[in-house]
C-alpha cells in the first residue's frame, strides 16, 4: 500500500495535522480527549487493540498487553509492528480486537463508512469501539458555518454530528453506549479552561469541541419457540365425561338425582341376587351312596 496513490493521499492528510497538535491548543484538545478515553480503557483486560490516530498515541495507559497502531506508510509507522494496510481492508481476521480506536480518521476518508464497516468486521463480541470527531453543533463549529472553509487541519474534512454515526453504527450491527462530549472553549485556537471543561463534562453538555463515542455489537437473542398445548381436534362430551374421577364426580351426580341414585342401587342390588339365584339352579346335585332311596 506504500506504493499507491490512496496509501500517499492518506500520508499528506496525516502529515499536515501534525503541526495542530504541536499547538497549545492541539495539546489541549488531545489532553481532554485523552481523559475522556482513560476511563474506558484502563479496566479493560484482553489480546489485542487497534488505534487509527491522527494524533499522538492514546492507548499508553491501557493494560492491554498488544497495542497496534495502523499506519497509511511504512515511512510514517512509529514501530516494527505497525499495521500498514487500507482503512477499509485491514489485514486482521474476524472479531479479533479488545478495542478498537479511531481518532478523528473518519472526517478525513474518502469512503469512510467503508473504514467503519472494517473496524467493526475487527472488533470482537465483547470488545468495544471508540470513536472521536468533532462536533459541527458545538461552539467551534458553528463558528466554522460562519467562516469560509479552511484547507487546514482541524478545519479541513467532514464533521458529522454523533447521531449521524450513530446510524452508521446501527448499519453494521453496533449500538451506541454512551457519548461523551469534551473540550469546551470558545475560540478554536485557546487552551480548554478548567473551570468550564469540568462544568461541561460534569453535566456532558452537547457544546464540547469534541465528542467520544463509546459502541459495541449488538447481541442477537437466540429466537425462542413457544410450544402449544391442544388437541387436534375437538373431543366430545362423552369423552370429556370418562376422564373426570374421584369422589367429588360421584358426590355432584348423587346431589343432581338422588332418587334416581337409589333406585340403579336397588336395581343393581337385585341383579345381583338374581344371578346367585340362578347359579345355584345350575349347580349338579351330588348323592352320596347312603342317601340313595331303596323302593
Amino acid at each position: 500500500m506504500s506504493n499507491s496513490t490512496t496509501a500517499t493521499t492518506l500520508a499528506k492528510r496525516l502529515q499536515s495535522s501534525q503541526p495542530y497538535w504541536q499547538t497549545e491548543a492541539g495539546r489541549s484538545l488531545w489532553e481532554t480527549q485523552r481523559a475522556c478515553l482513560g476511563p474506558v480503557v484502563e479496566s479493560r483486560v484482553g489480546g489485542h487493540s487497534l488505534e487509527m490516530s491522527m494524533g499522538p498515541t492514546m492507548m499508553t495507559m491501557s493494560a492491554i498487553p498488544h497495542p497496534i497502531r495502523w499506519s497509511p506508510t511504512r515511512q510514517l509507522a512509529e514501530n516494527v509492528s505497525a499495521l500498514i494496510c487500507p482503512p477499509d481492508q485491514l489485514a486482521l481476521p474476524d472479531r479479533c480486537l479488545d478495542v478498537v480506536v479511531i481518532h478523528h480518521w473518519l472526517e478525513h476518508l474518502t469512503d469512510a463508512h467503508f473504514a467503519l464497516q472494517e473496524a467493526a468486521r475487527v472488533t470482537a463480541d465483547n470488545g468495544i469501539m471508540v470513536l472521536f470527531g468533532f462536533n459541527p453543533i458545538g461552539v467551534s463549529g458553528l463558528a466554522r458555518q460562519w467562516r469560509k472553509r479552511r484547507q487546514k487541519f482541524p478545519w479541513s474534512g467532514t464533521w458529522r454530528s454523533a447521531s449521524r454515526l450513530r446510524d452508521w453504527l446501527a448499519f453494521v450491527d453496533f449500538e451506541v453506549e454512551r457519548v461523551d462530549y469534551c473540550c469546551f472553549r470558545g475560540r478554536m485556537n485557546a487552551k480548554c479552561g478548567e473551570y468550564w471543561e469540568s462544568f461541561g463534562r460534569r453535566h456532558n453538555l452537547p457544546l464540547g469541541e469534541s465528542y467520544m463515542i463509546q459502541a459495541r455489537r449488538q447481541q442477537r437473542q437466540a429466537p425462542v419457540q413457544r410450544l402449544r398445548f391442544g388437541l387436534e381436534a375437538p373431543a366430545s362430551p362423552a369423552s370429556l365425561g370418562v376422564t373426570r374421577s374421584g369422589s367429588s364426580a360421584h358426590y355432584q351426580t348423587y346431589q343432581a338425582n338422588p332418587a334416581r341414585t337409589s333406585q340403579a342401587k336397588t336395581r343393581q342390588a337385585g341383579m345381583h341376587e338374581a344371578d346367585s339365584n340362578k347359579a345355584d339352579l345350575q349347580k349338579p346335585v351330588l348323592h352320596k351312596p347312603g342317601d340313595q332311596k331303596i323302593d
